[in-house]
């Protein structure tokens, strides 16, 4: 065996194996269960993955020469690059990895890491002021008490986006809000009536302690959130849709 075909082999293995264990970080740390397709990761992540572990290999077998007085520079430019770019691509997914699952008024929202707005983080609950880089948590919205802080955030999000679930000194134990999960939760029946009812069938099969179901909205795909309504404890988010 070559020298060169030794070290395409030896580059493109490393790759594929530093990309297994990133593959492991975003689709079973920062984006579980559904939520990569829900907030439209999926696709980019792997199309940035797959370039960046096959480019470089190949970029290696071309440059690669025997006796090449600048070989071992160019060889170790196109690594660089090539980490370069896989860190960078880490760093972007990681920021807009899904860090709270926020139930605001009857449905979840998911909450992006660089969606939070931090200007009142000092008034925040100690446990909702930083945000984890494991997976997501799930936490309750307070309204606010005064009508016309309420009226005034009515607006804001009518016309601007920004919804209170972003906004981390609202944040409550989930448990706070189990009168209104209870009382807001929809029954399974009205997932046939969104999806192909074979496939609701299907999946609620595997969660038989679930037995009403709350909206996920996302950013590209809104999903299912299964709960026990008389425990109102989440059992599963379920690529489902929610609604029409």
């Amino acid at each position: 065996m070559s020298k060169r075909l030794k070290f395409f082999l030896s580059h493109l293995s490393i790759s594929a194996i530093i990309a297994l264990i990133v593959v492991g970080l975003v689709f079973f740390v920062w984006y579980p269960a559904s939520l990569s397709k829900a907030v439209g990761v999926t696709d980019i992540f792997l199309m940035l993955l797959i370039i960046d572990v096959i480019l470089g290999p190949v970029l290696g077998w071309i440059v690669y020469k025997e006796g090449k007085k600048t070989l071992k520079m160019d060889l170790s430019i196109i690594i660089l690059l090539q980490l370069s770019a896989l860190f960078y691509g880490i760093y972007s997914i990681g920021q807009g990895r899904p860090v709270w699952l926020a139930y605001n008024v009857d449905r979840f929202e998911v909450v992006r890491n660089n969606e939070i707005i931090n200007d009142n983080i000092a008034k925040a609950l100690s446990q909702y002021r930083k945000s984890s880089w494991f997976k997501p948590q799930f936490v309750g919205v307070a309204f606010a008490k005064d009508n016309s802080v309420r009226n005034d955030e009515m607006f804001q999000e009518l016309f601007s986006g920004i919804s209170i679930a972003q906004k981390p000194e609202r944040y409550i134990p989930l448990i706070e809000v189990k009168t209104q999960i209870q009382q807001r939760s929809q029954d399974l029946k009205l997932l046939k009536q969104f999806n192909d009812p074979q496939a609701v069938q299907k999946i609620l099969a595997k969660y038989p302690q679930a037995n009403a179901f709350v909206p996920l909205k996302a950013t590209a795909v809104d999903m299912t959130v299964l709960i026990n309504k008389e425990t109102s404890e989440v059992v599963k988010i379920v690529d489902l849709r929610p609604w029409k």
